[in-house]
């Protein structure tokens, strides 16, 4: 028995265990053969992190852009802001010189033309959302109105019964308030 193990090749191996750990190590040769070496993965790697490092450079330019053209937009709307208002002004000065210019001018020629002046203001306040506060007979409003002084009359207390000077808003925000009197409910 000794003899038939002796007797065999060195080439072959004597039982299947041997000849299935060859085979492994055969396919594995094949796989580094077909696995990139760590010079081509570095190379591949090297060229994702180019590829990514240029969108990110775009991308921050891109980003400058906008910040840039938004300020831009930002400081034009804040010069021309008033730019409607402006040209609706324009209309007014427009009737004033024509007031002034007038020959043979007499009391009505000046009413009328103060008037006209007048109606153009009202309407070029009221396209750019400037309105009056003229409050008389409303309740006191210390966000739309500021008292001056305290007036018996038989208006119920705190109702506004005149009106000094008026007060206006844009766009719902109070620029001035108005200068009022208030009742102080008690009729003298």
């Amino acid at each position: 028995m000794d003899n038939a193990q002796d007797s065999a090749s060195p080439e072959q191996p004597t039982n299947g265990v041997a000849q299935g750990a060859t085979d492994e190590v055969n396919a594995g040769v094949d796989n580094v053969d077909t696995l990139p070496s760590l010079e081509d993965q570095l190379r591949q790697l090297e060229l994702k992190a180019t590829e990514h490092h240029d969108a990110w450079l775009r991308a921050k330019a891109e980003t400058e852009n906008v910040r840039r053209r938004a300020a831009d937009d930002v400081s034009k709307a804040a010069k021309f802001a008033i730019e409607r208002f402006a040209n609706e002004l324009l209309t007014v000065k427009d009737s004033l010189e024509q007031t002034l210019a007038a020959e043979n001018v007499s009391l009505e020629t000046i009413c009328d033309g103060v008037e006209l002046t007048l109606r153009n203001l009202g309407k070029a306040f009221e396209k750019s959302g400037l309105l009056d506060i003229n409050p008389v007979g409303e309740k006191f409003d210390p966000h739309k109105h500021q008292a001056i002084s305290q007036i018996p009359s038989d208006q119920p207390a705190n109702t506004v019964v005149q009106v000094f000077q008026k007060g206006y808003s844009l766009e719902s925000r109070v620029l001035r308030p108005a200068l009022v009197a208030v009742s102080s409910g008690t009729a003298g």
